[in-house]
């Protein structure tokens, strides 16, 4: 197999897990050292392999994910048994456009303004490396 096809088939296993999955626990690394984990609903797995996030800009973890701060994700799918860690440089992102183009109402209890909130942000995570496991059989 080509690295091309590696890749591509690589890239497409982590979009099958991201897509089934939804939820990922994020892993940042705090100024004193110490690992923190939180939950994020993934909004999407683009074809350049950033996955994409709502968040709030004055959330502890835009400080912690620093611009190309490493940070991990964790997914899980409970009904395959299977599991995935991506590795990643993080990025807070301000467009509009990308935005409105992720927007779901399934996010709004978390930012009830909707679109109009001063605090709503996009984390973009960048795949540097990704490993699955599933289970035997």
């Amino acid at each position: 197999m080509k690295i091309d096809e590696q890749h591509n088939a690589a890239l497409a296993k982590v979009a099958e897990m991201v897509g089934d999955a939804k939820f990922a626990m994020l892993t940042t690394l705090e100024k004193d050292g110490t690992l923190r984990s939180r939950p994020m609903a993934t909004m999407q797995l683009d074809g350049d392999g950033n996955l994409w996030f709502f968040t709030s800009q004055s959330s502890p973890k835009i400080v912690e994910a620093k611009p190309d701060q490493q940070v991990n994700l964790a997914f899980m799918r409970t009904d395959k048994q299977d599991y995935l860690s991506i590795s990643g440089a993080a990025e807070l992102v301000h467009d509009r456009e990308k935005m409105q183009d992720l927007w779901s109402p399934w996010v709004k209890p978390w930012f009830p303004k909707g679109l109009d909130d001063p605090d709503l942000a996009l984390l973009k995570v960048s795949i540097m490396e990704a490993e699955y496991w599933d289970a035997p059989g």
